[in-house]
């Protein structure tokens, strides 16, 4: 038995109020370590994949992360090009939303950023796929969400087919 299978079977036989402890101090840790930023630990391990796979990766542009609390930019490229990074973890097919992306009756919005990052992650947080859009791709693709008077975007194998494959 592996080290990670020993503390998986630990943490099975844990009470449930331990693991709540467990999960807010894996989270501090991750954020000592400058692992993440926030609290959002889906959006935050999007963002570290991306970015890892665009410098790992030769022939793309190698990236750098946004300032926090920059509006729907999460990271930069060298050149100044903005890229807005959005996770889903299965079994989703539907991105967050994008705010200031102009509204429902607007066709030509002010553009915010130059390319959509979308990681696809698994149960594990693994990465599955990770696709690349453009501004023209998403406003083409893109989805008004009446509750939150935003857009998003749905994975559609047509998105999938236009989009650039990164992994």
């Amino acid at each position: 038995m592996n080290k990670f299978e020993k503390v998986t079977n630990s943490i099975s036989e844990l009470p449930d109020e331990d693991i709540w402890t467990l999960y807010a101090y894996l989270g501090l840790k991750l954020k000592e370590r400058n692992l993440v930023r926030t609290r959002n630990i889906v959006g935050e391990r999007g963002e570290f994949l991306a970015i890892k796979a665009y410098n790992d990766k030769s022939g793309l542009v190698k990236l750098q992360a946004a300032p926090e609390g920059t509006q729907n930019v999460d990271a930069l490229s060298r050149k100044g090009e903005r890229y807005s990074i959005k996770t889903i973890s299965e079994p989703g097919n539907l991105t967050g939303v994008f705010y200031g992306c102009g509204d429902q009756n607007e066709n030509d919005p002010a553009k915010k950023f130059e390319y959509v990052i979308i990681v696809l992650i698994d149960k594990y947080y693994k990465p599955k796929k990770i696709l690349e859009l453009t501004w023209e791709q998403f406003i083409k693709y893109r989805h008004w969400h009446k509750t939150m008077r935003a857009w998003n975007l749905s994975i559609t194998q047509e998105l999938i087919r236009e989009a650039k494959i990164i992994l």
